[in-house]
């Protein structure tokens, strides 16, 4: 199944952009041999609509066009559900089991997600009830694939 993260907003080079690829070349090294590809990652402009409203709908466009392809849709929101890393794990994992084809993790602008963008998400999940900037939320996302990747791969988890 194929992992794709897809954000609004581009990064610029830095300590985020740094920490969000070497946990998506982790990550890559783990899911070949475990029925994963990726991540891959896509980035996508900020909307220029004046209203945020507007920018929520074009940018919401954009996003539903990669999850398109995806078997299954992640969007991520401050009003989502919380999961634990294992529960996280679980769900990439049971929908590898069923044949899906990939799955898309959505992450909204500065304005958050279009309305059809929750709608049509398989899940939605919240990173917890603080507010996060966008780039670090990209390395945290990022490194929770990482470690859905070890716990399904039978590594050692620093829980147990």
């Amino acid at each position: 199944m194929k992992i794709v993260i897809a954000a609004i907003g581009k990064m610029r080079p830095g300590a985020e952009k740094d920490l969000t690829e070497r946990y998506c070349q982790r990550a890559a090294q783990l899911a070949r041999g475990i029925g994963f590809s990726g991540p891959e990652t896509l980035e996508y402009d900020e909307a220029r609509a004046r209203q945020a409203a507007g920018r929520r709908n074009q940018e919401a466009a954009k996003l539903l066009g990669v999850g398109a392809a995806a078997g299954h849709r992640i969007a991520f929101d401050e009003g989502g559900k919380a999961l634990t890393t294992r529960q996280f794990a679980g769900k990439l994992g049971a929908w590898r089991d069923q044949g899906a084809a990939s799955c898309a993790l959505l992450i909204g602008g500065p304005d958050g997600h279009g309305k059809e963008v929750l709608e049509r998400a398989d899940l939605v999940l919240a990173l917890g009830a603080m507010t996060w900037p966008h780039m670090l939320a990209r390395a945290m996302i990022a490194e929770q694939v990482y470690r859905a990747m070890t716990v399904l791969a039978g590594h050692p988890y620093h829980r147990d």
